[in-house]
Protein backbone atom coordinates (compact mmCIF):
# COMPACT_ATOMS: atom_id res chain seq x y z
CA UNK A 1 0.00 0.00 0.00
CA UNK A 2 1.38 3.57 -0.82
CA UNK A 3 3.08 4.84 1.91
CA UNK A 4 2.55 8.96 3.14
CA UNK A 5 4.92 10.54 6.12
CA UNK A 6 4.39 13.85 7.43
CA UNK A 7 8.16 14.53 9.21
CA UNK A 8 9.09 18.18 10.69
CA UNK A 9 12.70 18.29 9.34
CA UNK A 10 14.67 20.53 11.97
CA UNK A 11 17.25 23.00 10.88
CA UNK A 12 20.36 22.28 8.89
CA UNK A 13 19.26 18.66 8.28
CA UNK A 14 19.40 18.23 3.86
CA UNK A 15 16.27 16.44 2.07
CA UNK A 16 18.19 13.69 1.42
CA UNK A 17 19.24 10.08 2.52
CA UNK A 18 23.05 10.23 2.30
CA UNK A 19 26.17 12.94 2.19
CA UNK A 20 29.51 12.61 1.25
CA UNK A 21 30.37 15.25 3.31
CA UNK A 22 28.77 14.03 6.09
CA UNK A 23 26.02 16.53 6.86
CA UNK A 24 22.64 15.60 8.80
CA UNK A 25 20.62 14.19 6.04
CA UNK A 26 16.79 12.42 6.79
CA UNK A 27 18.20 8.91 7.32
CA UNK A 28 19.67 10.49 10.89
CA UNK A 29 16.09 10.67 12.16
CA UNK A 30 13.49 8.90 9.45
CA UNK A 31 14.00 4.79 10.12
CA UNK A 32 11.64 3.47 6.65
CA UNK A 33 12.92 2.59 4.09
CA UNK A 34 12.04 2.78 0.75
CA UNK A 35 11.03 6.22 0.94
CA UNK A 36 11.50 9.82 -1.10
CA UNK A 37 10.92 13.21 -0.34
CA UNK A 38 7.74 14.49 -2.07
CA UNK A 39 9.69 18.04 -3.18
CA UNK A 40 12.21 20.03 -1.45
CA UNK A 41 13.14 22.10 1.81
CA UNK A 42 16.45 24.18 1.98
CA UNK A 43 18.63 22.82 4.68
CA UNK A 44 18.02 26.19 6.11
CA UNK A 45 14.61 25.86 6.63
CA UNK A 46 12.25 23.70 9.00
CA UNK A 47 9.14 22.75 9.40
CA UNK A 48 6.71 19.74 7.07
CA UNK A 49 8.53 18.10 4.39
CA UNK A 50 6.38 14.77 3.11
CA UNK A 51 8.17 11.57 1.85
CA UNK A 52 6.24 9.19 -0.08
CA UNK A 53 7.25 4.96 -1.46
CA UNK A 54 4.44 5.86 -4.44
CA UNK A 55 5.92 7.86 -7.66
CA UNK A 56 2.88 8.99 -8.83
CA UNK A 57 1.81 10.76 -5.14
CA UNK A 58 5.45 11.97 -5.20
CA UNK A 59 4.78 13.62 -8.64
CA UNK A 60 1.02 14.99 -7.40
CA UNK A 61 2.57 16.43 -4.82
CA UNK A 62 5.57 17.80 -5.91
CA UNK A 63 5.46 19.19 -9.27
CA UNK A 64 4.86 22.95 -9.53
CA UNK A 65 1.54 22.26 -12.70
CA UNK A 66 -0.67 20.68 -10.06
CA UNK A 67 -0.29 23.90 -8.16
CA UNK A 68 -0.51 22.54 -4.88
CA UNK A 69 -0.50 25.11 -1.95
CA UNK A 70 2.29 25.40 0.30
CA UNK A 71 2.06 27.50 3.77
CA UNK A 72 5.44 29.02 5.24
CA UNK A 73 5.31 31.10 8.14
CA UNK A 74 8.08 33.37 8.03
CA UNK A 75 10.10 35.62 10.50
CA UNK A 76 11.23 38.91 8.87
CA UNK A 77 13.63 41.66 9.49
CA UNK A 78 11.52 44.58 10.48
CA UNK A 79 7.59 45.60 11.01
CA UNK A 80 5.73 43.86 7.71
CA UNK A 81 3.97 46.65 6.55
CA UNK A 82 0.62 46.66 4.51
CA UNK A 83 2.25 47.87 1.61
CA UNK A 84 4.75 44.70 1.75
CA UNK A 85 1.95 42.20 1.91
CA UNK A 86 0.01 43.70 -1.02
CA UNK A 87 3.15 43.33 -3.17
CA UNK A 88 3.66 39.83 -2.10
CA UNK A 89 0.16 39.30 -2.77
CA UNK A 90 -0.03 40.20 -6.47
CA UNK A 91 3.64 38.65 -7.45
CA UNK A 92 6.86 40.44 -6.90
CA UNK A 93 9.55 40.57 -10.09
CA UNK A 94 12.26 38.62 -8.90
CA UNK A 95 15.76 37.52 -11.57
CA UNK A 96 14.02 34.89 -12.73
CA UNK A 97 10.62 36.35 -13.26
CA UNK A 98 7.34 37.53 -11.07
CA UNK A 99 5.73 35.51 -8.74
CA UNK A 100 2.53 34.36 -9.06
CA UNK A 101 0.12 35.72 -6.62
CA UNK A 102 0.14 34.50 -3.37
CA UNK A 103 -1.73 34.79 0.23
CA UNK A 104 -0.14 36.66 2.75
CA UNK A 105 -0.79 37.83 6.03
CA UNK A 106 0.80 39.10 9.00
CA UNK A 107 0.45 36.99 12.05
CA UNK A 108 1.32 36.60 15.61
CA UNK A 109 4.30 34.98 16.63
CA UNK A 110 3.56 31.18 16.09
CA UNK A 111 4.26 28.73 19.56
CA UNK A 112 7.37 27.34 18.01
CA UNK A 113 10.38 24.85 19.50
CA UNK A 114 13.39 26.88 19.97
CA UNK A 115 15.47 26.88 16.57
CA UNK A 116 19.64 25.38 17.00
CA UNK A 117 21.52 27.65 16.21
CA UNK A 118 18.79 30.41 17.28
CA UNK A 119 18.70 33.61 15.02
CA UNK A 120 20.65 36.50 15.06
CA UNK A 121 19.22 39.01 17.70
CA UNK A 122 19.81 42.74 17.35
CA UNK A 123 17.90 44.63 20.19
CA UNK A 124 17.50 47.85 17.56
CA UNK A 125 15.63 46.04 15.12
CA UNK A 126 12.64 44.46 15.84
CA UNK A 127 11.01 41.32 13.82
CA UNK A 128 7.72 40.15 13.05
CA UNK A 129 5.95 37.27 11.46
CA UNK A 130 3.62 36.94 8.13
CA UNK A 131 2.02 33.86 6.75
CA UNK A 132 2.84 33.21 3.08
CA UNK A 133 1.11 30.52 0.96
CA UNK A 134 2.62 29.97 -3.02
CA UNK A 135 2.08 27.78 -5.31
CA UNK A 136 5.37 27.43 -7.18
CA UNK A 137 8.53 25.80 -5.99
CA UNK A 138 11.15 28.15 -7.36
CA UNK A 139 15.00 27.80 -5.67
CA UNK A 140 14.90 29.92 -1.58
CA UNK A 141 11.65 31.64 -3.65
CA UNK A 142 9.89 32.81 -0.25
CA UNK A 143 12.94 33.95 0.86
CA UNK A 144 13.74 36.18 -2.34
CA UNK A 145 10.07 37.26 -2.25
CA UNK A 146 10.55 38.73 0.85
CA UNK A 147 13.81 40.22 0.43
CA UNK A 148 12.32 41.97 -2.62
CA UNK A 149 9.89 43.92 -0.95
CA UNK A 150 12.01 44.90 1.84
CA UNK A 151 12.22 42.85 4.96
CA UNK A 152 15.06 39.71 4.87
CA UNK A 153 13.85 36.37 6.08
CA UNK A 154 15.04 35.28 9.27
CA UNK A 155 13.93 32.42 9.93
CA UNK A 156 11.38 29.97 7.45
CA UNK A 157 9.05 27.44 8.40
CA UNK A 158 7.01 25.49 5.96
CA UNK A 159 3.45 24.71 8.09
CA UNK A 160 1.26 22.99 5.67
CA UNK A 161 1.30 21.28 2.17
CA UNK A 162 -2.00 20.96 0.51
CA UNK A 163 -4.39 20.30 3.96
CA UNK A 164 -1.31 18.13 5.14
CA UNK A 165 -0.14 20.12 8.45
CA UNK A 166 2.72 19.56 10.70
CA UNK A 167 0.08 19.92 13.90
CA UNK A 168 1.92 18.81 16.90
CA UNK A 169 5.05 16.99 15.19
CA UNK A 170 8.18 18.50 16.78
CA UNK A 171 11.59 18.96 15.12
CA UNK A 172 12.78 15.23 14.08
CA UNK A 173 9.36 13.24 15.16
CA UNK A 174 7.94 11.69 12.07
CA UNK A 175 4.10 10.35 11.53
CA UNK A 176 2.40 8.04 8.72
CA UNK A 177 -0.98 9.27 7.98
CA UNK A 178 -3.75 7.55 6.32
CA UNK A 179 -4.14 8.14 2.62
CA UNK A 180 -7.30 7.37 1.50
CA UNK A 181 -9.58 10.34 2.76
CA UNK A 182 -6.35 13.05 2.90
CA UNK A 183 -5.19 11.79 -0.56
CA UNK A 184 -7.76 12.40 -2.23
CA UNK A 185 -8.98 16.27 -0.70
CA UNK A 186 -5.55 17.27 -0.91
CA UNK A 187 -4.56 16.31 -4.43
CA UNK A 188 -8.60 16.52 -5.78
CA UNK A 189 -9.99 19.15 -3.71
CA UNK A 190 -7.56 21.83 -2.77
CA UNK A 191 -6.38 22.11 -6.59
CA UNK A 192 -7.40 23.09 -9.31
CA UNK A 193 -5.80 20.99 -12.67
CA UNK A 194 -3.81 23.12 -15.01
CA UNK A 195 -4.78 23.15 -18.86
CA UNK A 196 -2.14 20.71 -19.76
CA UNK A 197 -2.91 18.32 -16.65
CA UNK A 198 -1.35 14.85 -17.63
CA UNK A 199 -3.95 11.89 -18.48
CA UNK A 200 -3.63 9.86 -15.49
CA UNK A 201 -3.03 6.33 -16.75
CA UNK A 202 -5.05 3.13 -16.03
CA UNK A 203 -2.30 1.66 -13.68
CA UNK A 204 -2.38 5.27 -11.77
CA UNK A 205 -6.10 5.36 -11.52
CA UNK A 206 -5.50 1.94 -9.95
CA UNK A 207 -3.21 2.34 -7.46
CA UNK A 208 -5.17 5.85 -6.79
CA UNK A 209 -8.22 3.77 -6.10
CA UNK A 210 -6.30 1.25 -4.18
CA UNK A 211 -5.08 3.71 -1.48
CA UNK A 212 -5.99 2.28 2.52
CA UNK A 213 -8.98 3.03 3.81
CA UNK A 214 -7.81 2.48 7.52
CA UNK A 215 -5.36 5.23 9.00
CA UNK A 216 -1.39 3.47 9.49
CA UNK A 217 1.46 4.38 11.23
CA UNK A 218 4.95 3.56 11.16
CA UNK A 219 5.41 0.25 13.18
CA UNK A 220 1.98 0.04 14.17
CA UNK A 221 2.32 3.00 16.62
CA UNK A 222 -0.10 6.19 15.69
CA UNK A 223 2.29 7.83 18.09
CA UNK A 224 4.74 10.23 16.28
CA UNK A 225 8.37 8.98 16.00
CA UNK A 226 11.28 10.23 16.65
CA UNK A 227 15.12 8.96 16.20
CA UNK A 228 17.87 10.76 17.48
CA UNK A 229 20.97 11.53 14.56
CA UNK A 230 23.01 8.90 14.28
CA UNK A 231 26.26 8.57 12.13
CA UNK A 232 25.70 6.88 8.83
CA UNK A 233 27.47 3.98 7.38
CA UNK A 234 29.79 3.42 4.73
CA UNK A 235 27.94 1.13 2.75
CA UNK A 236 24.28 0.83 2.11
CA UNK A 237 22.54 -1.64 4.89
CA UNK A 238 19.40 -1.52 7.34
CA UNK A 239 19.58 1.14 9.91
CA UNK A 240 21.38 -0.03 12.95
CA UNK A 241 20.89 -2.28 15.74
CA UNK A 242 20.27 0.49 19.19
CA UNK A 243 23.76 -1.29 20.48
CA UNK A 244 25.28 0.76 17.41
CA UNK A 245 24.14 3.88 17.17
CA UNK A 246 26.01 6.61 18.75
CA UNK A 247 25.08 9.99 19.25
CA UNK A 248 25.46 12.71 16.50
CA UNK A 249 26.62 16.42 17.61
CA UNK A 250 23.93 19.13 16.94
Amino acid sequence: MPCLILFNKPFGVLCQFRDKDGRPVLADYISRTGVYPAGRLDHDSEGLLLLTDDGILQSRISDPRWKLPKTYWVQVEGEISDHALERLAKGVELNDGPTLPAEAQRMNAPPLWERTPPIRYRANIPTSWLSLTIREGRNRQVRRMTAAVGFPTLRLVRAAVGTWEIGSLQPGEWQQVALEASARTALSGSMEAPEDRPRMTSRAVRQENSLPARPVSAASDPRPQRRSPSPRPSTPHHSPTPSSRKGHGS
